[in-house]
């Protein structure tokens, strides 16, 4: 009986926790909107964080980042090392904006110091945090990455195709990366007939700096920017 009753109280005191968690995850929404509806038309850059400086996608990262920033985009972020870090890095050397949406997280995770001081926020929750990075991006670019990397592009995948929000480029960087992935979403998913072949023009893959400026340019030729949703 005892037992019994220690439950029931265990399942009480969860129930009463989700209610106050509500509270929290409302104040990450308004807080998170409120800052990001103010800094103009940018690019989420996604990547490893554990890609080391002074490595060839680390500096390909920095480079295209510079070169969004200087095609009149800003840069968002996760806020953390590896590819985060160079993204961040590449707006600070044009001069642009540099956003970082930190989570906490119990490894890996440290905000970097290329961040704009009033563009750095830091999240308790994963889906808040990638409410922003879709809501506020006007393109994806995605380096190499594991399994956090793959999560965010697959979330824009499905948000897209599914019409949830808005169409936007995702541009996917490093062809010897990425081409495996493609070419089993074709051989598997598209010949099961599990996803249309319109899908695939959902994405594109792309080497070099000048094919991503060029890859963003041509979907946003018209300039109308807006957040999503």
């Amino acid at each position: 009986m005892e037992d019994e009753q220690s439950n029931i109280k265990n399942w009480v005191g969860t129930k009463a926790n989700d209610s106050w968690a509500l509270f929290k995850i409302m104040s990450e929404f308004v807080t998170g909107y409120e800052t990001m509806s103010a800094i103009g038309p940018c690019i989420s850059i996604f990547g490893s964080a554990r890609t080391k400086q002074n490595t060839p996608h680390y500096e390909l990262a920095v480079a295209i980042a510079k070169a969004i920033t200087e095609n009149g985009y800003g840069i968002i972020t996760g806020g953390g090392p590896g590819i985060m870090e160079a993204a961040n890095k590449g707006a600070r050397l044009a001069n642009g904006t540099s956003v970082g949406l930190n989570i906490n997280l119990p490894f890996e995770q440290n905000i970097n110091p290329y961040i704009d001081i009033d563009k750095q926020m830091t999240f308790e929750y994963f889906f808040v945090r990638k409410v922003m990075f879709v809501k506020y991006a006007q393109g994806f670019v995605v380096l190499p990455g594991g399994i956090g990397t793959l999560d965010e592009l697959f979330e824009a995948f499905t948000l897209i195709q599914t019409e949830k929000i808005l169409r936007f480029p995702i541009i996917l960087v490093g062809s010897d990366y990425w081409r495996g992935l493609i070419d089993w979403i074709k051989d598997t998913l598209l010949n099961e007939k599990y996803i249309s072949a319109s899908d695939l023009d959902l994405i594109e893959i792309v080497d070099t700096v000048d094919e991503v400026i060029d890859a963003l340019s041509n979907f946003h030729k018209k300039e109308l920017y807006r957040p999503n949703f």
